[in-house]
């Protein structure tokens, strides 16, 4: 007994009246093919290149979104939470920015600058309200190691290796193209400003290109496990500045085994000033960071307690005269105002141009994340493209002013947003303070350890390094996530920081496609009272069709893995048409010579012959079967399928080939019209009409009563003679 639903019934002999199901039928919209290539791209360069008074003011306003949002803006309302975000923020990043350039391998000064110009222009630029872009601990990293390598191709002696100027002559010979002969510390800005540049280049580049879209290909998973696997290589790199040993930076890959190896080695010329500072500083910094985050909710701003570290231990080191008595290593003059701008050193330009890269693919990534995250938490549009311009020009603008990389940070965006920040107006009373510092205050920093700056940075590094008490439940969650994080934190941390992020690139992009390997055909079935078709081994009370199996295949059909659909297929069936075939041969083999004795006896023996030849034809079919049951026709559910390429409609039509010639039918269900198209273009049915054919459907309800339709009456084959 077959049941059917919408009204329709069945006879008890499994047959079904054509008249009370009709298959669904739509009408395709008929595509415009009557345009050509040339008149289209004329057309579209007509619509992006006229410009009119409007379209030119969109523009203007799209591009510096301050036009927007200013002249809305409700002074009453936002300017106190604005005034107090950016006054608190710009307060943390002086001692941050300071910090940061001992990363970049910068005097403290040009983290000052780096800061102050992006807080600026982001304002202008950025479609965000709420992040706060500036220092990032990450970038600072790889922009300090593209300046290490550089200052030493240079030949300039690596720091503590010994006399940082006795390389001048070397230097001339490589600034000749500028007329200018640097110290070591004007060599290393000039490479991390030329760095800065590209990388500024690029990001606009990709904006006008619009390929914003790039950011949602790094996963979060992929962003963590890189800024993880960074945070352990930056406090390796803090280690030395903590125990006051002057130890040169290792170049190439395996950095952190390499780094660890000579502090190890040097550990007996620890300074005991500096190791003391670091030790007073963390049991200060530590509990004081827990109080801060453990009562953020009862306090209205974080208290700046690595405001007073850095003044307190400035002024301990200035009356002790550390840095004379214990050798105790200092920031050092830090000047007041600002330099003239000056250009990137052209001819570096090809040493850094692929680090560069990287680092505005890091860039864009971060700034894109975070400023989506809070967008979608305050409830307003970011544009992707208009982020990858803002970050852009924040790179570009300040390399003249060597300054180094930015993006946005998390750990200020959270604080900024924690503070009553309601619009970039808080970034621009951050940067106020900034030029305080710049103008004023910066020279009283002289005396400042640079151990206590490390411990800054290492302090800050606590939320990337949690991630490791948070491995037991990510793996609970998502194993494959938590893979690519793995193996992203890895390679970052103890092979190459660059190298890191392509890794788990690569290894996103080969989970995503292993899924597709993974996919299974499974067989479906329905309830009693409803065309609803499901997983037949997931849920309970589904049956099936009497000589009819229904399967899904939940990936696409390509070159990569249309093996392994077929083989998935087959083997859900639980018949393989190339082995049957074979089998079948080898069974009409072994009974040719019965069958040549029995043609002796035509004339009295005829009609028995006939009766064990139809017998043998029937015992080959009958082996056709899924579990047990006998099978006739088979429905392909394809709405899993997204697309086809040529070697996925070859699989199908070989599928559907050799099932036939087992005297079983092969129609597909559900198939979108992007595998409609491909199926129609490349020959899959033979006149090129879907609806003449009968070999597509709608619905699997369609599909089924369709092959029940065309089956005998008692749903077998006759075998009565």
């Amino acid at each position: 007994m077959l049941h059917a639903d919408n009204g329709c019934e069945t006879a008890e002999d499994g047959g079904v009246d054509t008249d009370l199901h009709q298959p669904l039928i739509l009408e395709r919209v008929e595509k415009d093919t009557d345009q050509n290539w040339k008149t289209a791209l004329c057309s579209r360069i007509k619509k992006h290149c006229l410009c009119t008074p409007e379209k030119a003011k969109s523009k203007v306003l799209d591009f510096f979104p301050i036009l927007k949002w200013l002249p809305k803006y409700q002074c009453k309302d936002w300017i106190l939470g604005d005034m107090m975000s950016g006054l608190i923020v710009g307060i943390l990043l002086v001692p941050q920015s300071i910090a940061y350039s001992l990363l970049a391998n910068q005097d403290p000064i040009y983290g000052l600058y780096t800061s102050f110009f992006a807080s600026i222009i982001y304002a202008l630029l950025g479609s965000s309200r709420h992040i706060s872009v500036g220092i990032f601990g990450v970038l600072c990293l790889l922009v300090g190691e593209v300046v290490d390598r550089e200052l030493t191709l240079a030949g300039y002696l690596s720091e503590g290796s010994g006399d940082a100027n006795s390389s001048i002559s070397s230097v001339s010979l490589v600034n000749d193209s500028v007329g200018l002969v640097c110290d070591r510390s004007c060599y290393a800005i000039t490479v991390g400003a030329t760095v800065t540049f590209t990388a500024g280049c690029y990001q606009v580049l990709m904006g006008l290109l619009q390929v914003g879209f790039v950011s949602v290909y790094l996963s979060d998973s992929l962003l963590s496990g890189f800024a993880t696997g960074a945070s352990l290589t930056i406090l390796t790199s803090q280690v030395k500045y903590l125990l006051g040993l002057k130890i040169p930076r290792p170049q190439g890959a395996f950095t952190l085994f390499k780094t660890w190896y000579s502090i190890f080695a040097n550990l007996g010329k620890t300074n005991i000033c500096d190791l003391v500072t670091s030790l007073v500083c963390f049991a200060i910094l530590l509990p004081t960071k827990e109080i801060n985050e453990r009562f953020k909710a009862k306090l209205k701003a974080p208290i700046p307690f690595e405001l007073f570290v850095v003044i307190i231990a400035t002024l301990a080191s200035h009356f002790g005269n550390f840095s004379v008595v214990y050798s105790s290593d200092v920031a050092g003059e830090i000047p007041t105002g600002f330099l003239p701008p000056q250009l990137p050193q052209w001819s570096l330009i090809p040493n850094v141009a692929l680090d560069a890269f990287s680092i505005a693919i890091v860039g864009f990534a971060i700034t894109v994340s975070l400023s989506e995250m809070f967008a979608k938490k305050h409830g307003y549009r970011v544009d992707a493209n208009q982020e990858m311009y803002a970050i852009g020009f924040c790179n570009i603008v300040p390399s003249f002013f060597r300054c180094f990389t930015t993006s946005a940070a998390l750990t200020k965006t959270l604080v900024k947003e924690s503070t009553g920040c309601h619009t970039q107006v808080s970034g621009l009373v951050s940067a106020l303070v900034l030029l305080l510092v710049l103008l004023l205050i910066a020279p009283l920093f002289y005396s400042l350890q640079k151990c206590v700056l490390a411990v800054i940075i290492v302090v800050n590094l606590r939320g990337a390094l949690r991630k490791f008490i948070d491995l037991p439940r990510m793996w609970r969650q998502n194993r494959i996530d938590t893979s690519i994080w793995l193996v992203t934190m890895a390679t970052s941390a103890m092979v190459n920081t660059e190298l890191g992020l392509l890794v788990g690139a690569l290894v996103s992009a080969f989970c995503v496609l292993g899924r597709t390997q993974r996919a299974q055909a499974l067989e479906l079935g329905r309830p009693t009272n409803r065309e609803h078709y499901e997983e037949l081994m997931a849920y309970r009370g589904l049956h099936t069709h009497p000589g009819v199996a229904v399967f899904r295949y939940g990936a696409p059909i390509y070159y990569a893995n249309q093996s392994l659909f077929k083989k998935s297929l087959y083997k859900s069936i639980g018949l393989n048409p190339l082995k049957e075939k074979i089998r079948r041969i080898k069974f009409r083999k072994e009974t040719k010579p019965k069958e040549e004795r029995n043609n002796l006896h035509v004339n009295a023996e005829g009609k028995e012959d006939l009766c064990k030849e139809h017998v043998i034809e029937a015992t080959a079919v009958a082996v056709t079967s899924v579990n047990d049951r006998k099978l006739r026709r088979i429905v392909i559910d394809c709405s899993a399928i997204l697309f086809l390429d040529t070697a996925g409609v070859t699989a199908l039509k070989e599928v559907r080939k050799d099932y036939e010639e087992l005297g079983v039918e092969v129609v597909l269900a559900r198939c979108n019209t992007s595998v409609l198209d491909t199926l129609e273009r490349s020959g899959f049915y033979p006149t090129g009409k879907t609806g003449e054919n009968k070999m597509t459907f709608f619905t699997i309800a369609d599909a089924v009563h369709h092959v029940q339709n065309i089956s005998t009456p008692n749903g077998d084959y006759d075998t009565k003679c």
